[in-house]
Order: C-alpha cells, then structure tokens, then sequence
C-alpha cells in the first residue's frame, strides 16, 4: 500500500514527479524516427503487430494503438532484422500515402500505406506497414520510445 503524503514534498511543491516515482510510472512519449540515427540496437523484433527496436537503456516501439474500425499491420520486411542489430543506425526514415482503390469490402473506404526504412552497414531493411479503416479511424503507426 502506498500512501499518497509519503509521496509528497514537505512544502508541497514538485508532487507530481514524486507521486510517480512512488507508484513506479514509467515516461513514454513519441518520437521522431530521427532519434535512432546512431543509435545500436541489441535486439530487432517484430511480430506482425508491433516492431520493437532495443538495446540496455531504451526501446522504440512502433506499433498502432487500435480503436474500432481500422486494421493496421506490417505487411511485408524486405531484408534481415538482425542486420540493424549490433550496428550504428545510419538510415531511419518514413514515408507514407494512401492508396487510391481501396479493397473491395464494404467495410474498408481508406487505405494507407508506411514504409519504414533502415540501414548499418550490414544492411538495409525495408518494413511495409498497411493501414485500412472505414476512412474515420487512423491508419497511421506510432512511435513510442522507453527508457529501461
């Protein structure tokens, strides 16, 4: 059990942080893909839903945070992950549009394609994601990162 005036600084200020600290809140916030130039990565996953890019003192995350009707995966990597690993990133980029026909489904109106592209030098590695939604959900990736 945590008692909140354990928490709290005796003249009051500065509460927030503190309350944090004792409830063990970890900070995420968004990035920039620009943020892992240079950076070694240990480990490279993915399961389909999620690509995660980590080493001893941080994570990067790129995933979808799923609301109701939108569909957003990787569709396709082109390359070796465990060629970004062990390396110095030296590319990090983003690029992404829609696709003007979306698929025959009535439930699909927008389609969004992402690539994300990387590269050490012992590789480089290409990752497709595709968004579909009814056209009023996003489609887009986030990127998380995570101090460990």
């Amino acid at each position: 059990m945590v008692i909140i005036s354990d928490c709290l600084s005796e003249d009051g200020s500065s509460i927030l942080p503190r309350i944090a600290k004792c409830f063990n809140v970890v900070e995420e916030k968004k990035m920039n893909i620009n943020d892992m130039v240079g950076k070694v990565f240990t480990s490279v996953t993915q399961d389909g839903r999620e690509m995660i890019f980590a080493n001893d003192t941080e994570r990067f995350k790129f995933l979808h945070w799923q609301d109701c009707c939108e569909w957003v995966y990787i569709e396709s990597i082109v390359g070796d992950l465990s060629d970004l690993e062990g390396e110095p990133l030296l590319i990090a980029e983003e690029v992404s549009g829609e696709i003007p026909e979306a698929r025959e489904d009535e439930y699909i109106e927008s389609r969004t394609w992402t690539f994300y592209k990387f590269a050490t030098r012992k590789g480089y590695v290409d990752v497709r994601w595709l968004g579909e939604s009814n056209g009023y959900y996003s489609e887009s990736v986030d990127l998380e990162h995570e101090l460990v």
